[in-house]
């Protein structure tokens, strides 16, 4: 990344402790046969990043390969009439029947919740889920829908002038979690 960043909440070592510790949280929070009907599903665009870093720690841990696929959560937003130019569409993959799955609904930053109501109404368009669980690397706070995580890997409540920005090297070519004023945006 080019620009000096001031306000920085993880570096590349605290993002990889950090998923590791989402990881071990989420394997233990399905034991036995229940982490064999897991699935993770990531949601476009930095969720996905995070879904197969977890899916690489949970094979790496316990031997199990989660079943993964990505959401996009585009269509579903409550939001879709009211703004000026409609959000870019990215994939929704699916591979695997939800029905009767332990969903691991994954994403980079929990704010207000209205991406993860989004998501869940995706995800019942596909079947019904034994149970959906969330994970998120970080939780930001400033709720506008009765939304928690399941498993958090960080809280750090900002105002509502601030933007929480998770960088992932694989996309970003640095991993670094690290407010901006939405001014500067």
């Amino acid at each position: 990344m080019e620009e000096k960043i001031e306000n920085r909440l993880m570096d590349a070592r605290a993002m990889e402790l950090a998923i590791e510790r989402l990881a071990s949280k989420i394997i233990e929070h399905f034991p036995g046969k229940e982490l064999k009907k897991m699935a993770f599903l990531g949601i476009q665009e930095r969720g996905t990043w995070l879904s197969e870093r977890l899916y690489k720690r949970v094979f790496a841990q316990s031997g199990n390969k989660p079943l993964i696929g990505t959401i996009d959560t585009s269509m579903y937003r409550d939001d879709i009439g009211l703004r000026k130019n409609l959000s870019r569409i990215l994939e929704t993959s699916i591979p695997f029947d939800v029905n009767d799955r332990n969903i691991v609904l994954i994403d980079d930053v929990l704010s207000s919740g209205r991406t993860i109501r989004a998501a869940l109404d995706a995800i019942t368009d596909y079947g019904r889920p034994k149970t959906i669980r969330l994970a998120v690397l970080v939780d930001r706070g400033s709720r506008e829908f009765p939304i928690a995580a399941d498993f958090i890997g960080m809280k750090y409540v900002v105002s509502e002038k601030e933007k929480v920005h998770v960088c992932f090297k694989e996309h970003d070519g640095e991993d670094i979690v690290y407010t901006k004023n939405r001014s500067e945006n």
